[in-house]
């Protein structure tokens, strides 16, 4: 019995079971009922902000520093701070609880789209008090621009990625929210960091994947990747950047989806 909850387990994390094992069954998906009903799911995301937020006014006084590795020179550019979306900034545990697998991005976006959104415990307060000492707030995303039959807009998600946002109590706008799909940006998230890092000095990376902060972390390579990511290299990668975990880079817990089901395994 035990080996068949795990199995059944391991098919719904990673999609790779048959018709029949991709009928969601959430009683058998712990990391989806630990986000959802956990008490120690939003003491966690509230400390990672309040820690977050209490390091600001060192990172903003730090000419010196920048949490984008390679960035020198910028004491003279305006400060920001870089956070993702799903899982970071708001909670899509309800869609993964429910939706119909297999996976597909128009299914995210029908429900974001129909669906009020849910801050993430601590991520409206840190921005408010990154916003108040001065700092630009940017979202770099990997839900992807995709055409809508019907909807003369290269890139409907974005706008309902600026909605989602402001319905867990942030606004923003489209020069600060950052797409794949959009520009030619592929899922790739360090090109996105770099070129922010072009305008301004990014003093804290907030994510809840390693793609929020390291490039190159998935099976796939996107440009300017070369090789897939492997498990032994993810973490190598947090071994190599073990000064900046909650030191400059926030990162929250998410177990139900990210780059790390690309190189699990099989």
């Amino acid at each position: 019995m035990k080996s068949k909850t795990l199995l059944l387990f391991g098919c719904l994390v990673l999609g790779a079971c048959s018709n029949q094992s991709q009928q969601h069954d959430p009683a058998l998906d712990a990391g989806l009922l630990w986000v959802k009903h956990s008490a120690e799911y939003p003491a966690i995301t509230k400390q990672v902000y309040a820690s977050a937020t209490q390091a600001l006014p060192r990172f903003i006084d730090d000419e010196s520093w920048s949490a984008v590795p390679g960035q020198v020179d910028a004491k003279d550019l305006p400060v920001a701070v870089i956070l993702d979306v799903d899982e970071t900034s708001v909670s899509n545990v309800d869609f993964q609880l429910t939706y119909e697998r297999p996976f597909a991005n128009w299914k995210l976006d029908e429900w974001t789209s129909g669906t009020a959104a849910t801050p993430i415990a601590g991520m409206k307060e840190f921005v408010d008090a990154a916003s108040a000492a001065g700092v630009t707030v940017f979202f770099v995303t990997n839900r992807p621009c995709e055409v809508i039959e019907g909807v003369d807009d290269p890139c409907p998600q974005k706008q309902s990625t600026i909605d989602d946002i402001a319905e867990a109590g942030v606004d923003t706008d489209a020069d600060h929210v950052m797409l794949s799909g959009e520009q030619g940006w592929n899922r790739e998230k360090s090109v996105r960091r770099n070129l922010i890092a072009k305008t301004h000095r990014v003093i804290m990376l907030i994510g809840d994947d390693l793609v929020d902060f390291v490039p190159c972390t998935r099976r796939k390579a996107y440009a300017p990747c070369t090789q897939s990511a492997t498990v032994e290299y993810r973490h190598a990668m947090v071994d190599k950047y073990a000064h900046r975990w909650g030191n400059g880079w926030y990162i929250l817990p998410n177990p139900m989806h990210g780059s790390w089901t690309s190189v699990v395994p099989h």
